[in-house]
C-alpha cells in the first residue's frame, strides 16, 4: 500500500495532521493507498505559493511557457506506466487504458503548448479621431482546478495545460476517490523542471476545499462534476466574484432514424454505455428510436447488453470494470428498480451481483416514458433507457425536453435530417453517426444545467483569460 503527501511549491510537504484519505480499489474493495488530508492552512499556503509564482510565470514569454509545457508532456509520457499503475489501482481501469490516459494527457498538454504563438488580442476602431482601441488577453491569476474521479489524469491536464499556457498558476484538488495518479503527475512536473508553485496538488475534505476556493487570490474555479457540485462552486465564487467554469451533468440522447445503420448504432451505443462502466458525462443515457425500427434495434441492444461481462480488469482487460464506490452502485440500482416499478421493461441486467467489488451489469430498459426518472436524471452507470418516436419532430421534442444539454447523437443517412437536428438540438455538441469522444481541438461546453463555460480548443483556452482594453489617444 502506498502513502502520498501533498505537493506544494514544488515539493511534497510533510503532513500537518493525522487525517488521512483512504483510497480503495473498486474492483476488490481493498485499500490500495492513503493520502495525507491537507489542512486549511496548507491549502492557503498552496494558494499563496501559486500567487507568488504567478508573477514570474506570467512574465515569461508565451513561447517560454510553451517550452515548459512540452517538457511536462514529455515527462508525462515517460512516466505513463507509473501514472497508469496508480490510476488502474484506484479506478478499476485496465493498466493499458490507464497508461493510455496518461499518454492522451500528454497529447492535450502538447496541444495547448501550441497556443503559445496564437493567444491574440484585437484592434478595434474608435469613434474618436486619432485614437485606437487595443483589447489584450491577460491571465486571471490563480486557478483552482477541481478534478472528477472518472478520467482524473486526462481531466487534470485538460484544465491545467490551458491555464498554464495563458499565464495562470494552479492549485489542483483531485477526487478523493482517485488521488494517487495526481501525485504521479506531480512527480512528472518535478522531472520536467516546472517552476515551483506553478502547479500545486492537494487532497482535502469539503471544508478545506471551501478555504481553498474562497481565498482572495483565486480568480477562477474550474470544475468537472455534478450539478450539485456546480452549485457549491457557484457559492464559492460569490466570495471573490471569481469566474466559474463548470462542466456538469449530462444525459446524452441518441436519435436513431429509420434509415440508420442499426448494427453500427447498436455497437456504438453498447460501447459508449459500457466504457468505464458508463461513468462518462457524455456516455449515451437515453435512446430515441423510430417506431418502424424499434423492435430491430431493441433486439440488437438486448443481445449486445446480455453479452457484456464484468469483472476485475486487472486480470482480464476485456471485462467491463466496476463503478466508483458502493454508494454509486446502490443509487443506480435503486433507479433501475423504480423504473421497473413505473412500467419500464427490464431487458438485460438490473441485478446486484454477489461478491466483492462495486460491479453492476449492463442494464437495458425498454418501454420507458419521457417523464420517468430514469429518462430525466443522470445515472452515470451502465444503464440505458429506450423510447420510440413517430417522426423527427417528436424525437427532437423529447430529446430537448430535459434539464441537461451536454452532448447528443444522431444516426441517419439523410443529410436534410442531420442539418435539421444540428440546428434544433439543445446541446453543446452533436455527433452524427458516432458517439461522443470530446476532440480536444473542439469546444466541450454544455447548455442548460450542463454547465457554464467549457473546455478544449481555442474557446476553452480563452476561459482562462480576462481582457484589458487600452484606449490610445495619439
Amino acid at each position: 500500500m502506498r502513502f502520498e503527501r501533498n505537493f506544494v511549491d514544488g515539493t511534497f510537504i510533510e503532513p500537518a495532521s493525522a487525517a488521512l484519505i483512504s483510497v480503495q480499489d473498486p474492483a476488490s474493495e481493498r485499500v490500495v493507498g492513503e493520502v495525507s488530508a491537507a489542512t486549511a492552512e496548507q491549502a492557503i499556503a498552496a494558494v499563496e505559493a501559486a500567487a507568488r509564482a504567478q508573477k514570474a510565470w506570467s512574465a515569461l514569454t508565451s513561447i517560454e511557457r510553451g517550452e515548459h509545457l512540452r517538457a511536462f508532456a514529455d515527462a508525462l509520457e515517460a512516466r505513463a506506466v507509473e501514472i497508469g499503475q496508480a490510476l488502474a489501482a484506484e479506478s478499476g481501469k485496465s493498466l493499458d487504458d490507464a497508461s493510455n490516459e496518461a499518454r492522451y494527457a500528454a497529447q492535450i498538454t502538447r496541444y495547448h503548448a501550441e497556443w503559445a504563438r496564437r493567444i491574440e488580442g484585437e484592434i478595434i476602431p474608435s469613434d474618436t479621431p486619432d485614437e485606437k482601441l487595443f483589447l489584450h488577453r491577460e491571465p486571471i491569476g490563480v486557478v483552482a482546478c477541481l478534478i472528477p474521479f472518472n478520467y482524473p489524469v486526462y481531466t487534470l491536464l485538460r484544465k491545467v495545460a490551458p491555464a498554464l499556457i495563458s499565464g495562470n498558476t494552479v492549485v489542483v484538488r483531485p477526487s478523493n476517490n482517485t488521488p494517487l495518479s495526481a501525485f504521479e503527475i506531480a512527480r512528472a512536473a518535478q522531472q520536467a523542471g516546472l517552476p515551483a508553485g506553478v502547479l500545486n496538488i492537494l487532497t482535502m475534505d469539503h471544508a478545506t476545499a471551501a478555504s481553498l476556493c474562497t481565498h482572495p487570490a483565486v480568480g477562477l474555479i474550474t470544475l468537472t462534476g455534478s450539478v450539485g457540485a456546480g452549485r457549491v462552486v457557484l457559492d464559492y465564487c460569490k466570495a471573490n466574484i471569481a469566474k466559474p467554469s463548470l462542466e456538469l451533468g449530462g444525459k446524452t440522447p441518441v436519435i436513431v432514424e429509420a434509415d440508420a445503420d442499426l448494427e453500427k448504432a447498436a455497437r456504438d451505443i453498447i460501447g459508449s454505455k459500457t466504457t468505464h462502466c458508463g461513468q462518462l458525462c457524455t456516455a449515451v443515457e437515453r435512446v430515441y428510436v423510430h417506431e418502424s425500427v424499434h423492435d430491430r434495434l431493441l433486439a440488437l441492444l438486448k443481445a449486445g447488453f446480455a453479452a457484456v461481462r464484468f469483472g476485475d480488469r486487472a486480470t482480464d482487460p476485456g471485462l467491463m470494470g466496476p463503478l466508483v464506490n458502493a454508494t454509486s452502485r446502490r443509487n443506480i440500482h435503486a433507479m433501475v428498480e423504480r423504473a421497473v416499478a413505473q412500467g419500464a421493461v427490464l431487458e438485460a441486467g438490473g441485478v446486484l451481483p454477489p461478491g466483492p467489488g462495486h460491479f453492476y451489469p449492463a442494464t437495458l430498459l425498454s418501454h420507458c416514458r419521457q417523464d420517468m426518472e430514469i429518462v430525466q436524471e443522470e445515472t452515470f452507470g451502465p444503464v440505458l433507457a429506450l423510447l420510440s418516436y413517430r417522426d423527427i419532430d417528436h424525437a427532437l421534442a423529447m430529446a430537448n425536453d430535459h434539464q441537461f444539454g451536454l452532448s447528443s447523437v444522431l444516426y441517419t443517412e439523410n443529410y436534410r435530417t442531420a442539418m435539421k437536428v444540428a440546428g434544433a438540438i439543445e446541446a453543446g455538441e452533436l455527433y452524427v453517426n458516432r458517439t461522443p469522444a470530446d476532440p480536444y481541438q473542439g469546444f466541450h461546453a454544455g447548455w442548460k444545467r450542463s454547465g457554464l463555460g467549457g473546455d478544449d480548443g481555442k474557446h476553452g483556452m480563452l476561459e482562462f483569460t480576462q481582457t484589458r482594453l487600452v484606449v490610445m489617444k495619439y
